[in-house]
């Protein structure tokens, strides 16, 4: 009897070591690509020993989250621009968290109002400029120049439809209204150099290339062009430029993240939620991705802030969100990618 008693306590001890063990995790779904975030994971790791999984997603994670349902093994989700934040909590995929930690650490206008998303990071949407043929746009210059004659045949930009350009075309949705944006959009298909394709560095080397003279692209990129030896040339065919200085400001979209509705590892979820918005990943983010922190105090770094203050556009970014369905609509109407 005593050996029964002793082998069951023996068991329970190993039951039991390994449900902490198991309990020391997190897992992330992320749209956001490997490179950028893992030198955040890894620190986080290494201060709390909790081990980070992450599963990585150029589309789809909604419906994997979704299909998954209350057995989704995924606590916190990684993710670009606010549409994608907001499709999450439509689908009721998302829980609202409850941290004094984040909210001292991120201001209001970059949360959510019910806890349900945070803001890590921010990225202007910027126009590039061929710097031989070109030069630097003025601080009067605005996005709604680029459907003036003078630049036909000399835009280059990737697809209207992906989300960096989607929410740029919410915000301008936001300050002109249908009639006017629509307007134009058709104006910037005419300017066209070629017809959208490849990504924002694939326009910058366009304009290296000489096959257009201005492109649409987010500030980061150009940081990750010059930390690229077989890119160098093209950032440094360009300049970069904020528009709307004399209007609403320039279009800024966030990084962001959420806690999953089912997350098992809640509290690791969380902790790993106010790391990410804490000084040392808020100063990762800007060194490492050339991202702007959210967190007030924590510096750009060095080559960022050698491109030049500027105000940011301070629409809300729900608002932007809202205009998404609106914004697709009009691209489809102008055949914007055809």
């Amino acid at each position: 009897m005593k050996k029964i008693v002793l082998s069951t306590a023996v068991l329970a001890g190993l039951l039991g070591a390994g449900t902490v063990s198991a309990a020391e995790e997190v897992n992330v779904y992320s749209y956001r690509q490997p490179f950028l975030i893992e030198p955040m994971l890894k620190e986080f790791t290494k201060e709390t020993g909790i081990k980070v999984n992450i599963k990585f997603a150029k589309k789809g994670l909604a419906e994997k989250l979704k299909q998954e349902g209350e057995y989704s093994p995924a606590d916190v989700i990684l993710t670009v621009d606010i549409s994608r934040l907001m499709e999450l909590m439509k689908l009721d995929l998302v829980q609202p968290v409850d941290s004094k930690v984040i909210d001292s650490n991120v201001p209001a206008k970059y949360r959510d109002s019910e806890d349900r998303w945070v803001a890590l990071t921010l990225r202007s949407r910027v126009v590039y400029s061929s710097r031989d043929r070109v030069g630097k746009l003025g601080e009067s210059f605005d996005y709604m120049d680029l459907a003036k004659s003078n630049w036909k045949g000399k835009i280059c930009t990737r697809s209207g439809k992906h989300p960096y350009n989607v929410s740029l075309v919410s915000a301008i949705l936001a300050h002109h209204g249908e009639a006017e944006t629509k307007k134009w959009l058709e104006g910037v298909k005419a300017n066209l150099a070629r017809k959208p394709q490849g990504n924002d560095r694939a326009q910058v080397k366009a304009i290296s290339e000489g096959l257009c003279d201005v492109s649409l692209g987010n500030s980061y990129y150009l940081g990750k062009m010059l930390a690229n030896k077989d890119q160098i040339a093209w950032a440094n065919s360009v300049y970069i430029n904020q528009p709307g200085q004399k209007a609403y400001g320039t279009h800024v979209n966030i990084s962001g993240m959420a806690m999953a509705k089912y997350a098992p590892h809640k509290e690791n979820a969380q902790k790993l939620m106010e790391f990410l918005t804490s000084n040392a990943a808020q100063e990762m983010y800007s060194e490492v991705n050339y991202e702007e922190p959210v967190k007030p105090g924590v510096k750009r770094s060095k080559l960022v802030a050698s491109w030049g203050d500027y105000r940011a556009d301070d629409l809300p970014l729900e608002t932007i969100a809202e205009n998404h369905s609106k914004a697709m609509k009009l691209l489809d109407e102008v055949k914007f990618d055809l």
